[in-house]
């Protein structure tokens, strides 16, 4: 059982700030004095316009460009032909585009690759590489054409990222068949041996992954609870004896299993 937080992607090379920041959004930081990405992307733009010429470039880069480093692939390796099950808050698709099995996935955080109703009108979410290719091709001054601006096709009302970040995130039928395996999975596997396997899970979501980990792994003595984690190593006492922590770049112990295994 794999929990995956954004520091699995950070080992991947998917950083939000220094350098990869500076290319992307040199005229951003410029007007504005923005620290990272992450940071911009909490920005009121007075204009819709610019509001998604940040937007557009920031969802191209971290969800349509692939990792400078090849992490996933190499932890697909270690775990393909195996039972496996994927739990992840990242919304920058890279199980995906490692090719781990779809059915074997679940994002409890949405998907930068998906809009939906800002309303919202519908549980419904919609494909946005297209226009999204659109507005980075088409923008000029950090200001894309009018007419790019996406709207529901339902209402009208203007589309955002499906993203859970308030109370009007939408679950559509995907990500309600994904929560379905997952808890088949787990419901499945009670009592049995298993590893729970943290990679980069930080505080932030810790309730989604880290906590139920903690958890489960005290309800099964036949469980291992493994946390790579550089910096955030960790685990509660009541579990030390069945627990490996790895305060290391995720990026140098999968390398690093990949030689020996």
């Amino acid at each position: 059982m794999i929990g995956a937080g954004s520091g699995l992607s950070t080992s991947a090379g998917f950083t939000y700030d220094g350098e990869r920041f500076e290319r992307y959004f040199a005229d951003f930081k410029a007007k504005y004095h923005f620290r990272d990405m992450y940071s911009g992307g909490f920005y009121p733009f007075a204009e819709p316009e610019e509001y998604w010429a940040y937007w557009s470039r920031y969802i191209y880069i971290n969800r349509y460009q692939d990792a400078p480093k090849p992490v996933y692939d190499t932890l697909l390796k270690r775990v393909d032909g195996k039972d496996y099950f994927v739990l992840t808050t990242n919304v920058d698709h890279c199980f995906q585009k490692a090719e781990f099995d779809k059915k074997r996935l679940f994002y409890t955080q949405g998907d930068y690759g998906l809009f939906q109703c800002s309303e919202p009108c519908c549980q419904e979410t919609f494909d946005n590489e297209a226009v999204i290719r659109e507005m980075v091709k088409r923008q000029e001054n950090m200001q894309i054409p009018t007419e790019l601006l996406p709207t529901c096709p339902h209402c009208g009302k203007s589309m955002t990222m499906n993203l859970r970040c308030n109370d009007k995130f939408v679950e559509d039928e995907g990500w309600h068949a994904a929560a379905e395996r997952y808890s088949n999975f787990l419901r499945t596997r009670s009592g049995q041996k298993i590893l729970f396997l943290e990679l980069g899970v930080g505080y932030n979501t810790a309730g989604i992954i880290k906590y139920p980990f903690w958890q489960m792994t005290a309800a099964n003595p036949r469980a291992v609870f493994a946390c790579i984690n550089k910096g955030q190593a960790v685990c509660p006492v009541e579990i030390e004896q069945q627990t490996i922590c790895l305060d290391v770049d995720i990026n140098v112990v999968i390398a690093r299993l990949q030689q020996i295994w």
